[in-house]
């Protein structure tokens, strides 16, 4: 008979309490790293802008710069507003104070829009309004003309109108002194380096009573300018940018020059009776006989040549024909009419196509390095002089 084999399963021992304990604490471990790295994940698929965009992310630490809810203002000009190289160097100087002081600038939401460098008639004005009323009228969204997303990459701005502005005004109120502080002819320097300043959440600069620009009244020296000349036209919103490179391309191979007449154009009679003027060569230097022999050893024959000018007369730059190629803005009004709503803008473009040609001439040199149409400076000298219109020197 055969013999069943009874299988009788092994006596285990009771195992350690100390090794309970450590592979509990092993365990708990493994699920607290788990739900880290899931939690990390789940952020980085949920705020993707708020990674790859440093600027999106405010730090509870964030502060803030004011100068005014209209460039230049309070100054002289409050009332009328100057042209958009004007308003442009003093936003540039605004903006200069708050790369150095580290802080988010507060921009205008609007810019002022002088009736007398806007041809194309979209802003009008009534005798009855009040002074706020007839400043908007005259005026439009800054982000119109520029990138603020683009600017920010640079220098953090944001708008008077924004929620985030309406929020720093409601938190440094509840902070008291430590919310806001009210400076007038206080040092850039200063705003940095002392306490009093520096720890304060919204700075409120009262500017030169005479335009924002004088708080860089040192920009003739080149080391102290943080922000170049170039910066805010190339800023330009992203519809006059895109509008600037379609002009671009249908130019192909081209040249610029840029020629300032009629603003600059200014004369007035002494006690004789004899005009004067602060440009005494300019007149001359703009006239498209004269723009010819200057630019020949600059721009050869047969070139393009795209040319911006505030000059009003028909035709006035018709005789540079005769070597050139001539272009302007008004030769891409279908690509430009539905884009441009005002002459600010319309030269925001031109200026993007000039700084992409070739050879680039203005009318005044910014730095030595420029060519220039004139050699008559570009500051109001003040000295008022007869105007020249004979040719100086030798034959072209």
């Amino acid at each position: 008979m055969a013999i069943q084999k009874i299988y009788r399963a092994k006596s285990t021992k009771p195992r350690s309490p100390i090794l309970i304990l450590i592979a509990s604490i092993a365990c708990i471990a493994v699920l607290y790293l788990a739900s880290s790295v899931v939690s990390t994940i789940g952020f980085s698929f949920s705020s993707p802008r708020s990674l790859k965009n440093p600027k999106n992310r405010r730090s509870e630490n964030e502060k803030y710069l004011y100068w005014g809810s209209k460039i230049d203002c309070p100054g002289k000009h409050c009332e009328s507003c100057e042209g958009l190289g004007h308003q442009e160097s003093s936003l540039r100087c605004a903006l200069e104070e708050a790369l150095f002081l580290d802080r988010t600038f507060v921009m205008p939401s609007r810019m002022c829009i002088n009736p007398i460098h806007n041809k194309k008639g979209i802003l009008h004005s009534s005798g009855n309004m009040i002074s706020e009323e007839r400043w908007a009228a005259n005026s439009c969204a800054m982000d119109s003309f520029y990138d603020l997303d683009l600017i920010s990459n640079t220098v953090p701005v944001i708008l008077d109108n924004s929620k985030q502005w309406h929020h720093v005004l409601s938190t440094s109120m509840k902070l008291g002194s430590r919310g806001v502080a009210h400076v007038q002819g206080v040092s850039r320097a200063d705003l940095k380096e002392r306490s009093l300043y520096s720890n304060i959440l919204l700075i409120n600069r009262t500017a030169s009573p005479l335009s924002w620009f004088m708080e860089c009244k040192d920009r003739n020296n080149r080391s102290a300018i943080m922000l170049p000349y170039s910066f805010l036209p190339s800023m330009a919103a992203e519809k006059l940018r895109d509008a600037a490179e379609k002009i671009k391309v249908l130019l192909g191979d081209y040249d610029a020059i840029h020629v300032r007449r009629g603003d600059k154009l200014k004369t007035r009679k002494d006690r004789f009776g004899v005009d004067r003027s602060v440009h005494p060569h300019l007149d001359r230097d703009t006239r498209p006989e004269f723009i010819l022999c200057r630019i020949a050893k600059w721009v050869p024959p047969g070139r393009t040549l795209f040319i911006a000018s505030n000059e009003r007369k028909p035709g006035f730059f018709s005789p540079l024909a005769v070597r050139y190629k001539l272009a302007y803005s008004s030769n891409f009004s279908s690509l430009l009419n539905p884009l441009v709503e005002n002459n600010y803008q319309l030269f925001m473009v031109e200026r993007l196509i000039m700084m992409g040609a070739k050879t680039f001439i203005r009318t005044f040199k910014e730095v030595d390095t420029d060519l220039s149409l004139t050699d008559d400076p570009k500051k109001n000298t003040k000295t008022w002089q007869i105007p020249i219109y004979t040719k100086d020197g030798e034959e072209c």
